[in-house]
């Protein structure tokens, strides 16, 4: 046996044992195959080497040793590269075997949800309103100064701005403060009798804390129509708390001011906690503040051109947030938008 066979034998041997090797599908095996290419075929390797060679034999002979010795290479390169295409499907397999999910696996039992605490109120809230002949009506959270001020009898230089310091998009853009201007383009748009709820968020300049955040749910209520009195607006204050909290509850109405109201009036409503005898979510006054009402103020009517010597109505707003946390006694209004599971969890 000349040395072209010797070496292609030894070749042949060392990726047998290589192969049997109880490691032979792992990176460790890739690296000792590499270690056997350089021994053969590096620029020091043994075929490298016999390539060397070929200066010092005679001319005649030349050729047929360069033949032998690139038949010898092409023969090593091919058995190298057949036993590292080996090794790499191995691996990669052992690796998908490592990384397989068992689809066929039952999966753990998904909780139930439950409506949020909001939605819950809103729903029965516009229920109630609904029971009572009132329509629902919605409009944008950016709106025109004009619709979220000025027609409301709240001109640039009134100081009941200061309490409504607002978002401002331009100088005649901003978020609304209220729903209210959803009941300017409604008084607009429709001739009475009107009887509407505008549901929505709205937005303004406070600091976060238990009772305050700049971003919250507000539902107001509208009537328009002829002959309307304070009557009827304290008769659907009292049938709206009343089906909310419970029959036995009771309401105090209280001076109080708006520009787009005269008269106007902030309602109390007995705690639906503690029945009235007083506890921390009251404060011990046994009573709560739930809202603001009054009569549409007779320049609001004329700015959406309604006559105020045939037509009255009155116009109520109410906090959303403020509803769910006197109905649950909750006492920080963060904890509604935390999406804390925990909290949550108490209303499924």
């Amino acid at each position: 046996m000349d040395n072209h066979e010797k070496i292609l034998q030894e070749v042949r041997q060392a990726l047998s044992e290589l192969r049997q090797e109880e490691k032979a599908a792992g990176q460790e095996a890739l690296g000792r195959l590499q270690e056997l290419r350089v021994k053969y075929l590096g620029k020091k390797g043994e075929i490298t080497q016999m390539m060397k060679q070929m200066g010092t034999l005679p001319k005649e002979e030349r050729p047929s040793f360069g033949q032998k010795v690139n038949s010898l290479r092409q023969k090593v390169e091919e058995a190298f590269e057949q036993r590292k295409s080996e090794l790499e499907e191995r691996i990669k397999e052992k690796k998908l075997a490592a990384e397989r999910i068992d689809v066929t696996l039952e999966k753990p039992e998904a909780g139930m949800g439950g409506v949020h605490p909001l939605t819950k109120v809103y729903r029965q809230v516009r229920g109630i309103f609904e029971g009572m002949g009132f329509q629902v009506v919605e409009g944008p959270e950016i709106e025109f100064d004009k619709y979220n001020f000025e027609m409301l009898n709240i001109p640039k230089d009134h100081p009941a701005r200061d309490m409504q310091d607002t978002f401002y998009v331009t100088d005649d853009i901003v978020l609304r403060t209220h729903t209210s201007p959803v009941q300017i383009r409604t008084m607009l748009g429709h001739q009475p009798p009107i009887r509407v709820i505008c549901p929505g968020r709205v937005y303004r300049t406070d600091d976060v804390d238990a009772t305050h955040s700049p971003v919250f749910n507000q539902i107001e209520g509208l009537v328009i129509d002829k002959g309307i009195t304070f009557a009827d607006l304290k008769g659907t204050i009292n049938t709206f708390l009343r089906q909310l909290y419970g029959e036995q509850t009771k309401t105090k109405f209280r001076p109080g001011f708006f520009p787009f109201t005269e008269p106007s009036a902030e309602v109390d409503a007995t705690c639906s906690l503690c029945g009235g005898k007083g506890c921390p979510a009251c404060k011990g006054a046994g009573m709560v503040e739930v809202l603001g009402c009054g009569m549409v103020n007779p320049k609001v009517l004329e700015n959406c051109g309604l006559d105020p010597e045939v037509y009255s109505g009155y116009a109520f707003g109410l906090g959303l947030d403020r509803l769910t946390n006197i109905k649950y006694g909750i006492t920080d209004i963060r904890l509604l938008y935390e999406s804390d599971v925990r909290f949550l969890r108490q209303f499924r």
